[in-house]
């Protein structure tokens, strides 16, 4: 039987119906790639920025300028924003790392603010960050507390010294104990490390400042006794007066 002329010449052909299905689905695809370049694009230099006043927050702390602290913090904040809500449709993108990297220096940042001003931590819900971010940007801001303790040393003000000491160690305690695989903490046990000798460096310091300051202080009570004449020992309990 004869094929039907007209019904045979209406019929798609199989190249013709995948030409069709690219034409449809090519631009698609390049629509989509081209939203993902530019979120990129913009997370990219807001994560710049965010490092950028982070660091410059970082060291407003340390030259005991809270005004301009808060205000580096401030902006930091806000370049992050525009990363985050940029990268918020593209997950894929925001697993990339440099989002991580903004989120743990922003953490950085204001922990290293509270722990030298003595005031409670902001969680990573206060923060709006991720928990491997927040955990890295503790041990970062613990190890920078070595800069101000070494700085309150030099001030001659050992009690401040120790007290930040201390902070570090507390901090250290805690991160020690997150016991999970890098690719969940986004390589945490690195920065603990790191953080451990940090703490033992600045441990000596303290140690050595303290034995310092006791010598200093023996030197000059011996100075004060006549020449020719030696110190009198003093027992428990008694002056150093002699009868």
């Amino acid at each position: 039987m004869a094929s039907d002329p007209a019904s045979s010449g209406s019929a798609a052909t199989p190249g013709a119906q995948l030409a069709g299905q690219l034409a449809v689905v090519g631009p698609n695809m390049r629509e989509e790639l081209a939203g993902a370049h530019q979120a990129r694009e913009v997370s990219l230099r807001a994560c710049r920025d965010t490092i950028r006043q982070c660091s410059l927050a970082i060291r407003a702390v340390h030259r005991l300028l809270p005004d301009q602290e808060r205000e580096h913090a401030a902006a930091a904040e806000v370049s992050l924003r525009i990363a985050q809500d940029a990268l918020d449709p593209f997950p894929q993108l925001a697993a990339a790392g440099f989002l991580h990297d903004a989120e743990k220096e922003y953490a950085e940042a204001r922990l290293t603010a509270a722990l030298v001003a003595g005031s409670p931590l902001p969680d990573h819900n206060a923060l709006g960050i991720a928990i491997p971010a927040w955990l890295n940007g503790l041990a970062e801001a613990a190890s920078e507390l070595r800069r101000h303790l070494l700085d309150r040393l030099r001030d001659g003000d050992l009690a401040r010294g120790s007290a930040l000491l201390d902070a570090m160690g507390d901090c250290y305690d805690v991160l020690v104990t997150v016991d999970f695989p890098d690719a969940i903490t986004g390589g945490l046990r690195r920065s603990t490390d790191t953080l451990r000798a940090v703490l033992e460096r600045s441990r000596s310091d303290v140690t050595t400042t303290t034995l310092q300051i006791q010598l200093q202080r023996a030197i000059e009570g011996m100075s004060q006794v006549p020449f020719g004449q030696a110190p009198v020992a003093v027992e428990p309990g008694r002056s150093g007066t002699p009868d």
